[in-house]
């Protein structure tokens, strides 16, 4: 089975156009190979693919026939992703949330449009 075909069946990716272009970017290695979006996976292959900044690392078990559901994974692949990649992923996500706090720093443009909506209402209620 192609790789591209296989991450997309093992749902790693939402289409297989996805894939396809993540092999084509240099995204997914095959036994430390980046490989093309045709090359051929076969049982006991470790890849390595980059998805969302976490460095996977997956061992084929068994090839499936078509796409299978999310309980079924397990059957087809091992995940050796070590636990600091999935930490590191939580710790971004944080820094994220607190990026800009409330009332900090220039309007955003929802918060201009929400101050133009209550200076509007209060000019009514004015009259």
């Amino acid at each position: 089975m192609r790789i591209d075909k296989y991450l997309w069946c093992i749902r790693y990716y939402k289409t297989r156009t996805i894939a396809t272009t993540a092999c084509k970017k240099g995204h997914v290695r095959i036994n430390k190979e980046i490989v093309k979006p045709s090359r051929e996976v076969y049982p006991q292959d470790l890849i390595e693919l980059r998805k969302d900044q976490i460095n996977y690392q997956l061992v084929v078990n068994d090839i499936p026939e078509n796409r299978i559901g999310a309980k079924l994974v397990d059957i087809y692949r091992t995940d050796k992703t070590p636990k600091e990649q999935y930490e590191a992923q939580e710790l971004l996500k944080l820094s994220k949330d607190y990026y800009r706090k409330k009332g900090v720093g220039r309007p955003t443009k929802k918060d201009r449009r929400d101050m133009d909506n209550f200076n509007d209402e209060t000019s009514l209620t004015d009259l």
